[in-house]
């Protein structure tokens, strides 16, 4: 309205500039003129009919029109009356003046948005907790708040209370309970001497984190419990918190290794017989690790294994990305993405190749 309103003022503003070099006699012949078109479309619409106007040309013509008398005023032929005229200015005025003075805002002032995002953020975190819960602990950090604010947060959001929140998913479920869950099994590879390897990994539910512990041609029991007691070793030194091991029933297993792990606070479980399902986690490493490194390298013997094992256990840890990790690794965070459109537009890339090429690590040029 505004930018229309000073189009018209400019507009006429130039007109009434033409008029300056008329003579009256001119400008009484122009007046009769548009006098004219008035009438035939006074006739034409109606004595009753109502003509619309926008709002700026209201103003604009109540600004021009006010300043007259209202005896000449009546004489003016207009397609509306001159009272209406007169409304236009007072409106006009008044809400000139009502954006000038404006009234004090009544009731409580809004939530600042901070408070109102960690309220959110409370109980995203905490489903079971309630308006009053939440209300306690922004108590506890000094933020004060009346409960019916956190409650009449929720509402506007359309979070149900607390009693509708407290069912726990699947998803949920299992997410809490993978930081304490370990899965260990066995592989089997042949070499090209056509001697028969067993491969012993183990890999962390949260974490994805692969530990080959070992391989062998002979899976003795002495030899497994070894291996149990490294793999209590690295568990303590990198801080993990496992309490149950999944494995099958293989005849590999000594019960000696269970002993082992119940002495470090690690319960053993059983998979069903022929439940390849209850291992999931454990399983689907073993198809990439045959995927990505058995089908595609010709192992010599059990030394070469031993370093192609550790050479995929780096890669797998350090470098490959995981959809349950959001397209990170075990070892490594998820990295910034780029969004500078220079840098998108000059890539470099450069290819680190492990095992002679059969893994590929790409990695920005330094």
């Amino acid at each position: 309205m505004l930018l229309r309103l000073a189009y018209l003022a400019v507009t006429n503003a130039f007109a009434a500039l033409r008029l300056l070099s008329m003579s009256d006699r001119d400008k009484d012949v122009e007046i009769l003129v548009l006098r004219h078109p008035i009438t035939v479309l006074e006739r034409q619409l109606g004595a009753g009919t109502r003509v619309r106007s926008a709002p700026e040309d209201r103003a604009f013509l109540a600004a021009l029109l006010t300043s007259l008398p209202r005896e000449v005023l009546r004489r003016v032929r207009l397609l509306v009356r001159p009272d209406t005229v007169l409304r236009w200015h007072r409106d006009l005025i008044r809400r000139r003046h009502a954006r000038i003075s404006k009234p004090r805002r009544s009731g409580r002032p809004p939530t600042v948005r901070s408070i109102r995002a960690l309220i959110l953020r409370l109980v995203r975190e905490n489903p079971s907790w309630g308006y009053r819960r939440i209300h306690g602990e922004l108590a506890v950090l000094g933020i004060t708040v009346a409960p019916s604010t956190v409650w009449e947060i929720l509402k506007q959001e359309g979070i149900d209370p607390s009693p509708e929140r407290v069912s726990v998913t699947w998803a949920d479920f299992l997410r809490s309970q993978a930081e304490v869950l370990l899965a260990c099994d066995f592989i089997e590879t042949i070499t090209l001497t056509g001697q028969r390897q067993y491969i012993l990994a183990a890999i962390e539910h949260a974490s994805r984190r692969v530990r080959v512990l070992g391989t062998t041609a002979h899976p003795t029991a002495s030899w497994v419990v070894q291996a149990m007691k490294n793999l209590v070793m690295d568990l303590e030194e990198a801080g993990c918190r496992a309490r149950y091991l999944i494995r099958d029933r293989d005849g590999k297993f000594p019960a000696l290794m269970d002993e082992i792990l119940a002495e470090a606070g690690i319960r053993t479980v059983l998979t069903g017989v022929r439940v390849p399902r209850m291992n999931a986690i454990m399983e689907r490493w073993v198809q990439s690790c045959r995927r990505e490194l058995l089908n595609r390298c010709l192992v010599w013997n059990e030394r070469h294994l031993r370093h192609a094992l550790r050479e995929y256990e780096r890669f797998y840890n350090q470098h490959r990305a995981h959809q349950a990790l959001e397209q990170a690794a075990p070892l490594r965070a998820v990295p910034d993405r780029i969004t500078d459109p220079t840098r998108i537009a000059e890539l470099s890339v450069r290819r680190r190749d492990r095992l002679g090429g059969v893994l590929h690590e790409y990695s920005h040029a330094a």
